[in-house]
């Protein structure tokens, strides 16, 4: 099995290369000239996507190829007092030249739009506002020219006091989403309201792939559900919409301490992770892995010098590039038992 690994948005490695520079909407709303502060946040967003293109330039050097954008590429795009400006245009070279470098290097890339684009809230203005969010971020995508293999990825969002309700809502207002929306979405289970199990069975319901969380498996899972039990389900998602052209991704972090372990710790646990890759490995031709460790590539790169060293005592694993694996199948795997 291939196991790609990437990072989220921010190089550690890589000095003055945010791609989040911003201004704030009372910054903006000080300006004397409306339209010179709509040219500054277009300057500003502009320059973010030149670091996002040093960041990806950076991936290739280091054999990356697995990349999650910041969704702060354009300050206040979606800010309910500028709703009648257009900043996709002013941007396109930019746009086009992170997305043709994404093309002609393979890279899988996508967005995680912030907590608060939630798709079950029971109110109206939340949904509407919500819609607006996913609709921002995949216009990026479109102005990269990237197709659907680019995707973004949510939560399915909170309980509001009855479960059930809010699973069928969101299945009620998944429905109401563009075509070109829905069909880049992603669905993860989170760390306290829908589990992994919850997660699979609306994502088989609305027919979108699942971004399997080990770490909020771990922490949120009343039921004892086994995730590698659950993963022939989950690849099955990714294979109902991109057949063989997308591997499934998995999202992996460990725990900041025993008092904070829903915080995401600095660098990555191999342990939990490379058990869960032997288990899986059997069904499973190829997983990208997302690792949301505190200091991104660096901790990527942490985690390679370890999986190198258990390589080099004779582990199950060898080493392809700088940030991938391929891990041999063992003949022991209890998934041997459950066929896709």
């Amino acid at each position: 099995m291939i196991v790609r690994f990437g990072y989220v948005a921010m190089s550690v490695q890589l000095r003055n290369a945010s791609p989040s520079r911003t201004m704030t909407m009372s910054t903006f709303a000080r300006l004397p000239d409306r339209e010179a502060g709509l040219r500054r946040l277009e300057q500003i967003a502009r320059d973010n996507l030149q670091q996002t293109l040093r960041l990806l330039k950076h991936n290739r050097y280091m054999d990356v190829h697995v990349y999650r954008f910041t969704s702060k590429l354009i300050p206040l795009a979606t800010h309910d007092l500028l709703q009648d400006w257009n900043p996709y245009p002013a941007l396109a070279d930019a746009f086009a030249e992170v997305g043709a470098f994404v093309r002609a290097h393979g890279m899988r890339v996508s967005f995680h739009p912030d907590h608060y684009t939630v798709l079950n809230t029971p109110r109206r203005d939340v949904f509407v506002r919500s819609v607006r969010d996913l609709e921002h971020h995949v216009t990026m995508l479109e102005w990269m020219g990237l197709d659907a293999r680019a995707t973004c990825n949510i939560h399915v969002g909170g309980t509001y006091g009855d479960k059930p309700a809010a699973g069928a809502r969101f299945v009620r207002q998944f429905a109401e989403l563009p075509p070109r929306i829905a069909g880049r979405m992603t669905l993860e289970n989170d760390d306290k309201t829908f589990t992994a199990a919850e997660t699979l069975a609306l994502c088989e319901q609305v027919g979108v792939p699942m971004v399997l969380d080990l770490h909020h498996h771990a922490l949120n899972n009343p039921q004892g559900d086994d995730a590698a039990l659950l993963w022939p389900r989950i690849v099955g998602t990714w294979e109902k919409r991109y057949r063989d052209s997308l591997p499934p991704k998995i999202h992996m972090s460990s725990p900041k301490s025993a008092t904070d372990p829903r915080s995401h710790a600095d660098d990555v646990d191999p342990a939990p992770l490379l058990a869960f890759l032997l288990r899986i490995a059997p069904v499973t031709p190829a997983v990208d892995v997302m690792l949301e460790a505190k200091r991104k590539d660096e901790a990527l790169f942490r985690l390679m010098d370890e999986l190198h060293r258990l390589e080099a005592a004779g582990g199950p694993i060898r080493l392809r590039d700088g940030a991938t694996i391929e891990v041999q199948v063992r003949k022991d795997s209890l998934l041997q038992s459950h066929p896709k």
